[in-house]
């Protein structure tokens, strides 16, 4: 019998410090990367591998020890406009873009509805599990589907915006679908003209203020926010993170009055008639975290939402670290924060 001759190349014991933007020097017991949906289909029919973990950017991720597993990493690549009418265009992004060069593609072609998610670090294809969001604006506003390859068949199933179920960093890949898809490509929405622009979150009306703009065009916003992120987060060449750690998080307005007893200058933003959301990062400064170093592992000096590795930390270092934040902030506040990454 003749064996099945794979084209794929299966390295071994590879280090993963490059891949994660953490920086964690773990290693992948085996390592491969594909490039089209044809060698994703190829590596996951390889049954010498039956243990496989899928890695995009690597900047939702926290690697706490070596991966006995094959590791693919996902390099399919492209940009197409798919369809467009006089007020919008449908463009399709290959999960492995990098997803703020993709932003600035579409800025540079006029295309509006991104512009608020610029220097958000990763790559396209992660973007739809964790409904990426900042200043306003969330990848569900533009999405209309995305691709995946469900792992136990080798299927091809289209998800809609209905079929991912978004919620606030949140989707169906992270539930129900966690582990059993793949995602090749996005499509996203985006306005032609009379672009929609969201200037009343966080810091950007005040940032444009600066600047004299009265009447801002997408790219001075996205100007804007790529200043006030650089201002604030660092930059993953330069010291190891994954950009904000914990998600915010969402109590009942009953809750909150009564924190507000208690501290009456804690800070809030309305997510519907009965709920409030925190930043969990005034909740992390105010229990004295904000700046501080732990060996090798450390909260941000300007950003307390931000973990970091200033070189040589351990995964598990930095999940220590993060326990110690949660554990803190649950006893002063009553609240408990999650983590937006993925601890592995």
């Amino acid at each position: 019998m003749t064996q099945r001759k794979t084209i794929l190349d299966i390295q071994h014991n590879i280090s993963l410090k490059k891949y994660n933007t953490f920086g964690i020097d773990v290693k992948a017991r085996y390592f491969t990367s594909v490039s089209t949906t044809e060698e994703l289909l190829e590596v996951l029919r390889e049954p010498a591998y039956p243990d496989k973990l899928i890695l995009g950017g690597g900047s939702n991720i926290l690697l706490t020890g070596d991966i006995n597993a094959l590791v693919i990493h996902m390099g399919i690549k492209g940009i197409s406009v798919i369809r467009e009418d006089e007020n919008h265009v449908f463009v399709r992004v290959g999960a492995g873009e990098n997803w703020h060069e993709f932003v600035l593609w579409t800025l540079g072609k006029g295309y509006g509805g991104l512009e608020n998610l610029s220097l958000i670090p990763g790559n396209a294809g992660t973007a739809p599990i964790q409904n990426i969001g900042a200043y306003g604006v969330e990848l569900k506003d533009v999405f209309t589907a995305c691709e995946a390859v469900e792992v136990s068949s080798g299927n091809i199933k289209e998800f809609t915006l209905q079929d991912c179920d978004f919620g606030y960093r949140d989707s169906v890949f992270k539930r129900e679908a966690k582990g059993k898809y793949i995602i090749t490509n996005v499509t996203v929405r985006l306005t032609k003209n009379k672009h929609s622009i969201h200037t009343g979150y966080g810091a950007i009306r005040s940032r444009l203020d600066e600047l004299g703009i009265e009447h801002p065009s997408i790219r001075d916003v996205s100007d804007a926010v790529i200043s006030i992120r650089q201002s604030k987060l660092p930059d993953p060449e330069k010291i190891g993170n994954s950009g904000s750690f914990f998600k915010n998080p969402v109590i009942s307005t009953h809750d909150f009055e009564k924190l507000k007893l208690q501290h009456p200058e804690i800070p809030s933003y309305p997510v519907s008639g009965s709920e409030v959301k925190i930043p969990a990062g005034w909740l992390i400064e105010q229990c004295g975290f904000k700046g501080k170093r732990f060996g090798e592992a450390g909260i941000h000096a300007k950003q307390a939402l931000v973990l970091v590795n200033y070189g040589n930390a351990t995964g598990k270092e930095i999940w220590q670290l993060a326990q110690d934040i949660r554990k803190t902030v649950r006893e002063k506040f009553g609240i408990s924060i999650e983590p937006e990454v993925n601890v592995l």
